[in-house]
């Protein structure tokens, strides 16, 4: 199932059925997991660590030295999970430091063009639309979606279940289960379409998140404040704890 007119460095680690097309390349120091598929033109550079069921697409570069002025050209690694689709032309950066990772889950779809920096965590079932750029050290956690040509800054954070519309560009965190839109990016509402479609929760949880965004963005308070009305008058939940937990600790605070 491997080309012989892919370059594949002897040292790489291989696993069952794992078809590597021609003219792909494969770097030392690479571990690829069963049943993953490398197309043509595709780089896979020393410090790759890929799971099962991979799809990696044509001019790909996954675990690229990472773009950062710290790097000292130490080995380090970029993690990506299983069932990922990694379409054409995305860039992977590795971590900066051996004791840094760039992790991308399982069941990630990103789209062509997508750029994720280095030392950057991506949790699991996102999708990252065309020319989508990640800044290192970020964090996106699981059913985040990004529309095209979203910028995410450096260090920022990015809730479970948020949308990020089309050329939003952020350097605060995206709080979960809420939709980002316009210039600057701003709250939106919260991401009811998507997590009742994909029966995340019922319609009651979702208007009880609505609730404590409101209290949040509309009730003319702190965030401290804000954040003691919600335990006092939204009835707990996974939910509700998570944004309680999430807004609490942001470093960089919540987008307006």
């Amino acid at each position: 199932m491997i080309s012989p007119l892919a370059y594949v460095d002897s040292r790489a680690v291989i696993g069952k059925n794992v078809t590597v097309h021609p003219f792909t390349y494969i770097d030392k120091n690479v571990e690829i997991g069963d049943n993953c598929e490398i197309m043509p033109y595709a780089s896979l550079m020393s410090g790759t660590r890929m799971g099962s069921g991979n799809r990696v697409f044509q001019g790909a570069v996954i675990a690229a030295e990472p773009q950062d002025f710290c790097f000292k050209g130490d080995d380090s690694v970029a993690v990506i999970g299983d069932n990922n689709v990694i379409r054409e032309n995305v860039v992977i950066n590795r971590a900066t430091t051996p004791e840094g990772q760039t992790v991308i889950g399982n069941g990630n779809f990103l789209h062509e063009g997508v750029h994720v920096s280095h030392d950057t965590r991506i949790g699991n079932n996102s999708v990252f639309g065309y020319g989508s750029k990640i800044s290192g050290n970020c964090r996106v956690e699981d059913y985040v979606i990004f529309g095209g040509n979203v910028l995410m800054s450096q260090g920022c954070w990015a809730g479970a279940w948020s949308m990020v519309q089309t050329g939003c560009r952020f350097r605060n965190d995206i709080p979960p289960y809420i939709v980002a839109a316009k210039e600057p990016t701003t709250y939106y509402g919260v991401n009811a379409t998507v997590m009742l479609h994909e029966k995340y929760c019922d319609e009651k949880i979702v208007k009880h998140i609505g609730h404590a965004y409101r209290i949040i963005y509309q009730g003319n308070t702190s965030i401290y404040d804000a954040l003691l009305m919600i335990k006092d008058q939204v009835p707990m939940s996974p939910e509700i704890e998570h944004i309680l937990a999430f807004v609490s600790e942001s470093k960089l605070g919540i987008i307006k």
